[in-house]
């Protein structure tokens, strides 16, 4: 059963210090600028600062001085971001990430179940080791469904010994939850950003310029929008 909130991406986000331009499902774009948060945040819609892309999220996949950034909020227990994982997302970084275009940040909304938390902090321990992509891809490759037991406590402990962890500090950072922060403040991120479902992604270009991505859209949109930032 495909879980609901995956299949629908909120519109609606605010910055500072950045254009933002909206793009739905038709291309079609506005573009507002707002001013700096204030030290203090003061009652009624979220502040968007640039930590909110930037922050709480995986470590940087690509040459981090590239001049474009793609940033995915992701659930692992997700269908549609599993089918951009394997329909899209091997093209784009191997075109644009392994030549240094493109840099890539992967942040959590784990909005489907109990394992979708379970797999972002596996992911987020296996980082300690240097291996976050790593273990991120392994459990896109091993996805079985939503809330079916998959991402099972079990199988994560399996999947680092797949790729190679050490198992002993894996385990002791699964067992005191030393992740969970990032999780909740990333799960925060997406909900100021107006999020609903994954996978959403914002495309950030070396003007600053941000574009919103909703949902497993093919390779020529991501190419069309990369290109486009990529000859400023």
């Amino acid at each position: 059963m495909i879980h609901a909130p995956s299949l629908v991406i909120g519109a609606g986000i605010a910055s500072i210090a950045l254009i933002v331009v909206f793009l739905a499902f038709n291309m079609s774009s506005t573009e507002l600028v707002v001013a700096p948060t204030p030290m203090i945040q003061e009652t009624g819609p979220a502040q968007i600062t640039s930590a909110t892309f930037f922050e709480n999220g995986s470590p940087i996949l690509g040459n981090p001085n590239a001049p474009v950034t793609l940033i995915e909020f992701g659930d692992y227990q997700c269908f549609y971001c599993n089918q951009f994982f394997h329909k899209t997302e091997h093209d784009l970084f191997k075109n644009y990430v392994e030549t240094g275009k493109v840099k890539v940040i992967f942040k959590d909304f784990t909005i489907i179940g109990p394992d979708s938390v379970s797999a972002a902090h596996a992911a987020h321990c296996a980082a300690e080791q240097e291996m976050f992509w790593e273990y991120h891809d392994t459990l896109y490759n091993n996805w079985k469904g939503e809330n079916n037991g998959w991402a099972s406590s079990e199988n994560l402990l399996g999947f680092a010994r797949d790729v190679g962890l050490d198992i002993d500090v894996f385990s002791k950072c699964m067992i005191e939850s030393k992740h969970t922060s990032i999780i909740t403040n990333s799960n925060q991120d997406a909900k100021d950003l107006g999020l609903t479902g994954t996978p959403a992604f914002f495309i950030i270009g070396p003007d600053n310029k941000v574009t919103k991505i909703g949902g497993a859209q093919p390779y020529d949109v991501f190419e069309r929008i990369f290109n486009s930032e990529l000859e400023k």
